[in-house]
This record gives structure tokens, C-alpha cells and sequence, in this order.
């Protein structure tokens, strides 16, 4: 415990530095303004700076897109409480009850409930993380090559499962994420594979470039193609505080969110989706006001939901962190801003990165600070920036991934790669196919294939080395009753009705 501590404490004096604090800093502001423009997420920003912050240095960097990813989470409330549009999936909840309690002339103890929800429950989780992940670390240290490819296996079986509509489409975009994965140089026998001929790829797809593509490129051309440009209506903005009755409703619902959040941010089937429906039916089943949600909007069904969005946003560095596995779309594409450092996420980064590991948590205790000055006083400053026209805002973003991707290898090859993948975004997204999928494949594959290749060594070529280990074992009978169990229970539930 004494030894965290004192990790810690150098990772403050690391993130407090001036430059350190500057990154953060905008970090966070643009990190709110994306989650205050509906249909552009973190995940779309932290893939379009991507090729820019590869100069910057890596701690800086982490910070930087780390204050993106959780600015985003206090932002996206804004929009969901005064025009009823989700500015992220998840804030899509406090929108029930925000938007009814704007309309009554309580958006300002909406606003106020959910960024200091916000605030409990970001330190709250940061705390957890401090604690938790380097014990997760010093154990996930003892796994061998067996044990990474299992858990690898289970990381490819729940992302493809929960990101996508269905198993099906989820599988396929992982598979495509694995052959790319593929093209280039074999790392261990030296052969070119899968090229085609062409020379760009003996390097292999740069996952930056993908990322781009995919997100960025392809998120703005589909909602040129088909998203409405329709205008909402704005509710107008009270003053940001809360009543003595309003606090006393809304601090056990941030606790209560706080706890359902943060576990599902830390397992690789997790997400904000989930722990943010279940917070609001929590509160909906606890709170003696039954006869404000749904109609005068009920303070619970704000502040309960953003708590647990939060809480699950930091709960994905755990994961991220100790084993290197992404659990959200935004994690993975930090993932590869690791990578793109030459740091490989796990359970060595806690030694080999200490410094920059321990400067980023400390980064997310001083960011929730910098967020709740930013979103309580300045409200009406952000919604101003729903005023920029759509049109100027697609130009800005498809300029910035153009010329990121030209300046990482000044090639004109990538730039047709960026915007064919851009095309293939579009077409995924039409059809319902997930985008995340595919760079969660990029990543691991090469790496699962790494292992695979090192535990069959070890093995001597038995296969069965995968099954003589009792955690690879467990890990393999996870991953194979994930995909066989909701099977099975589908085929029973259409049994029922005819075997009565």
C-alpha cells in the first residue's frame, strides 16, 4: 500500500508538470466539446490525432487522449439534458429524464447533478484503479504464452459479441480486423505474406491509418450520406446549482451508479450502454418519487445513469492497462497510441513504464478536477458550439485526418488506403457491421498469433498444452460456453412453444 502511494505521488509530480497540466488541460476541452456535438465520439478524435500527437512524447500523448476519452462522458450530457440528442451512447439515458426536467425549468439542477455525478464518480473509480490495478498486474505477470492466447481468444469472442447487433456481423469484422492484421513481414520465419505484390504492405497496415479510416473518414461520410440535418429545439438554461432536497436525492444515486458502473468497465463485455440502463431501472425501482420519471423528469434518473457512465469509462483502464485488452472502441484505439510508442500494454508495463503509468492515473484525479470547473461555470459556452454548420465541421475533421496520415510517412498511397477503408466504414456502418471489431483484430492478432506460436514451442507442437494448463483450461471453457450458451438458450426459448 505504501509503496502505491508513493507511486502515485511521483505520478503527480509527473502530470503536474506545466507541459503535462497544458495537455491535460486540452485534453479536456476538446475532450466536452466533442461529447457536446452529436455523432462525433472520443473514439472518432482520439483516431483523427492520432498521426498529429505521434511527435509529442508518449506520457504527454496518454494524458492527452485520456482527458479526450472521459471529457467526452461530461460533455455528452449537456446535449442529451437541453435538446434531447445524445452527444455519446452513453448519455443516451440521462436524456430521459434530462430532457423532462429541462422542459420544466430545471436544466440547470440537471446540468449540476450530472457533472458533479460526474466528478464522484471519476474519482471514485480513479481511486479503484489506483488500488486494483497493480494488483491485477503482479498477478497477470505469472500468465505464460497459453494463458495470453486464451485470454486473447476471450477478449476476440466477447468484443466481436457485445459491439455488435449480432455475433454473426461482430465475427465477421474481427476476422477482417485479423487478416489485416496479417499482410506484411512474418515476425518470427521473415516471409511476406498476404501482399499482394504491393510494397507499401511489406510494413503491414499501419492500425493508425485503419483507425482513421474507419472512425474518422467513415463516421463523417456516412452522416454526410445519411444522417438528417434536421435542427433541434434548445430548452433554455437555468442557473447551474441544486436545492438542499435536490442534493439529498441525487448523492446516493452517484454512489449506487459508481458501483454498477465501474465492474462493467473493467470486463471485456462491458461498455456504458449496459450499466447506465441498469443505474435508471435502479433508481426507478428505489426512488419515492415514482411520479416524476417520465413526466416532470426525476433528478435520480440523471444523476444515477451519469455516475455509472463515468465509473465505467475509467473501469476500462484496468483491463487496458494490466492485460492490454481494449474493452471499449475508445480503449482500443488508445491501444494503438501505446503501440504506435513502442509500449506494449500488460502486466510488464507497471515496471518497464512505471513513470508514465502512474502519470496517468494521477492525470485522471487532476482532469476530473479541470471538468467540473469546466462544465458547471461555462454550460453555456459549449452549447454555442452547436451552432457550427455541419458542413464547415465534416470539412475540418476529414482536412485533420488527411493531412495526419499524409505527415506519418509523407505517402499518397496511404491517403487512397485511408479513404478506400473510409469507404468500407461507411458501407460497415450502413449494413450494421461494427467498426471496432476490426481494430481490436489488428492489435491482438499479430499478437495472439505471437503466443499461440510460443505456447505450441512449449508445448513441442501438442496442442494440448492449451488444456494442461488449469487457467488456460478455465479461459477456454469461458470463452467456449460465451459462444455456446446463448446458442443453447435460443434454441430452447423456440422449443418451448412447440413442445407444449
Amino acid at each position: 500500500m505504501i509503496d502505491i502511494w508513493n507511486q502515485l505521488l511521483g505520478g503527480f509530480a509527473t502530470a503536474g508538470t506545466p507541459i503535462n497540466l497544458l495537455w491535460a488541460f486540452v485534453g479536456c476541452v476538446i475532450g466536452t466539446g466533442i461529447g457536446v456535438l452529436p455523432g462525433i465520439g472520443p473514439a472518432v478524435t482520439v483516431a483523427m490525432l492520432l498521426p498529429i500527437t505521434s511527435q509529442v512524447e508518449p506520457t504527454a500523448s496518454m494524458i492527452f487522449f485520456a482527458g479526450i476519452y472521459y471529457g467526452a462522458m461530461y460533455g455528452g450530457s449537456t446535449t442529451s439534458i437541453l435538446l434531447n440528442t445524445p452527444g455519446e451512447t452513453g448519455t443516451m439515458v440521462t436524456a430521459l429524464e434530462g430532457f423532462k426536467m429541462a422542459k420544466n425549468g430545471r436544466a440547470g439542477a440537471a446540468l449540476a447533478t450530472s457533472a458533479i455525478g460526474s466528478f464522484v464518480a471519476g474519482t471514485i473509480a480513479t481511486v479503484l484503479v489506483t488500488l486494483f490495478a497493480p494488483v491485477v498486474a503482479n498477478y497477470a505477470v505469472r500468465l505464460g504464452p497459453p494463458e495470453y492466447f486464451c485470454l486473447m481468444l476471450l477478449a476476440f469472442v466477447t468484443v466481436s459479441a457485445v459491439l455488435g447487433k449480432s455475433t454473426l456481423r461482430g465475427m465477421t469484422a474481427l476476422f477482417v480486423g485479423l487478416a489485416m492484421g496479417l499482410v506484411g513481414i512474418d515476425q518470427i520465419t521473415a516471409q511476406v505474406r498476404y501482399t499482394g505484390g504491393v510494397p507499401e504492405f511489406l510494413d503491414g497496415i499501419e492500425v493508425v491509418l485503419v483507425a482513421v479510416g474507419l472512425f474518422a473518414v467513415g463516421e463523417t461520410l456516412y452522416n454526410v450520406l445519411y444522417e438528417g440535418r434536421g435542427e433541434a429545439s434548445m430548452n433554455p438554461i437555468t442557473k447551474v446549482h441544486m436545492t438542499g432536497a435536490e442534493w439529498k436525492r441525487s448523492w446516493p444515486a452517484w454512489l449506487r451508479g459508481t458501483a454498477i458502473g465501474f465492474p462493467f468497465g473493467t470486463i471485456p463485455a462491458g461498455g456504458t450502454e449496459i450499466p447506465t440502463f441498469l443505474s435508471y431501472a435502479t433508481e426507478r425501482k428505489l426512488s419515492k418519487h415514482q411520479e416524476e420519471f417520465g413526466t416532470t423528469g426525476a433528478i435520480e434518473g440523471v444523476a444515477g445513469p451519469e455516475a455509472a457512465n463515468n465509473a465505467a469509462v475509467t473501469g476500462t483502464l484496468v483491463p487496458l492497462l494490466t492485460l492490454g485488452i481494449p474493452t471499449s472502441v475508445t480503449a482500443a484505439i488508445m491501444l494503438s497510441a501505446f503501440q504506435n510508442y513502442g509500449i506494449q500494454p500488460g502486466p510488464q508495463l507497471f515496471q518497464t513504464s512505471s513513470s508514465l503509468v502512474w502519470a496517468l492515473i494521477a492525470s485522471l484525479y487532476i482532469g476530473n478536477v479541470m471538468l467540473l470547473i469546466l462544465n458547471l461555470p461555462m454550460v453555456g459556452l459549449w452549447v454555442k458550439l452547436l451552432k457550427i454548420p455541419r458542413a464547415q465541421l465534416y470539412a475540418g475533421i476529414l482536412i485533420f485526418a488527411t493531412v495526419g496520415v499524409y505527415g506519418m510517412r509523407q505517402s499518397a498511397f496511404d491517403l487512397f488506403l485511408m479513404y478506400g477503408l473510409g469507404l468500407v466504414g461507411v458501407v460497415m456502418r450502413r449494413y450494421d457491421f461494427p467498426t471496432a471489431p476490426v481494430v481490436v483484430g489488428m492489435i491482438l492478432g499479430p499478437m495472439a498469433e505471437a503466443q499461440m506460436r510460443n505456447a505450441l514451442s512449449i508445448g513441442e507442437g501438442n496442442w494440448l498444452v492449451f488444456v494442461q494448463r488449469p487457467m488456460s483450461a478455465v479461459l477456454l471453457a469461458l470463452v467456449l460456453s460465451l459462444v455456446l450458451i446463448p446458442r443453447v438458450m435460443k434454441w430452447l426459448k423456440r422449443r418451448g412453444p412447440t413442445a407444449s
